[in-house]
């Protein structure tokens, strides 16, 4: 099978549910995976975000608040089972565990009548570009030289000044304690949704899962214990001893709110409303599972969950999906 034949095969893989029509990015998204690629480099096998990662295994319970915001199955109140993938932010497979970027967790929601929820979270709340041309540059301008191995800090500085609105999420990681555990930190969608209930009112709301338990940080001396590579041991361990469980948090909009730019949050003082709980159950022995060929398409939504007008969703989902015709045919990796 040719590289083309497998592209094509990955995006009829992250487009063939139903999705809402979104207008198509201007930006070519083999230039944004190349974009990775240059920062990273070519990571044969592995994705090119979120290379680092472990397939898990998740059930979800929706509760009646869920189902008075949204006619998703999700929020039935049966047991939903979900796969999920836990990452580190950025396309290096051997990037350390106490590092300050980003700790993701995606999920795909397998619900009746070969409907799903597939989604992409990650440890803040906001990203650090509002369109794909943005995010083509914010990659471009941290591209590594084959000759030196090493980017450009004048040309990061210059971009960054240049593109204020990456501001908050970089300062964000930069100052947000190290996690202790994929348990242990809040995960956002970042994008806003549109949810539909049965009686027809919508909202416009952005989501969160918070772990039950509560947050958990490493201090300095305990990141020099734990070392680069601690995480996927340390959910195992956590996990065998019963369900790790989070809240999903849902955050409602009101007239006024940003609705299309994800480098914006929206108020503290927004109504907030736990729609149901998300119970992971069980890990990957190994860097096998079911989520290695799945690309958490945020665009892939049920009946009544609608994506919003951010241009992020459909860069999203095309890059994810030539990010998997990649893989697979270099032989696909977590």
């Amino acid at each position: 099978m040719t590289k083309a034949t497998f592209v094509k095969l990955a995006v009829l893989a992250a487009v063939g549910a139903s999705v809402a029509p979104v207008a198509v990015a201007q930006t070519n998204p083999n230039e944004i995976v190349d974009g990775f690629e240059g920062v990273f480099g070519k990571q044969a096998g592995f994705r090119r975000s979120g290379a680092k990662g472990i397939c898990a295994s998740a059930t979800f319970v929706g509760n009646e608040a869920g189902r008075g915001l949204s006619s998703s199955a999700v929020f039935s109140g049966n047991k939903v089972p979900v796969i999920a993938r836990f990452s580190l932010g950025g396309g290096n497979p051997k990037a350390s565990d106490v590092a300050k970027i980003t700790r993701n967790m995606a999920l795909k929601f397998n619900l009746p009548k070969g409907e799903s929820w597939e989604m992409a979270n990650i440890s803040a709340p906001f990203f650090a570009v509002a369109t794909p041309e943005q995010m083509l540059g914010f990659l471009k301008a941290r591209a590594v030289d084959p000759a030196t191995g090493k980017n450009d800090p004048d040309r990061i500085k210059a971009w960054n000044a240049a593109n204020p609105e990456a501001k908050p999420q970089i300062d964000y990681l930069a100052k947000a304690p190290v996690p202790a555990s994929y348990a242990s930190v809040n995960y956002w969608g970042v994008q806003a949704y549109k949810f539909r209930a049965s009686n027809g009112r919508v909202e416009y709301v952005r989501y969160t899962f918070e772990p039950v338990k509560g947050l958990e940080s490493l201090s300095e001396d305990e990141q020099k214990a734990k070392g680069a590579n601690f995480l996927f041991d340390e959910l195992r361990q956590r996990v065998a001893k019963g369900p790790v469980d989070f809240n999903m948090v849902v955050q409602i909009a009101e007239d006024g709110d940003v609705l299309d730019n994800s480098t914006v949050a929206w108020p503290d003082t927004r109504k907030k409303v736990v729609v149901g709980k998300l119970s992971v159950e069980k890990v990957a022995a190994d860097d096998k599972g079911d989520c290695v060929g799945i690309t958490f398409n945020p665009m892939v939504t049920p009946k009544g969950v609608e994506i919003g007008p951010d241009p992020l969703f459909a860069a999203r989902a095309s890059t994810y999906a030539i990010s998997l015709g990649r893989r697979l045919g270099e032989g696909a990796k977590q």
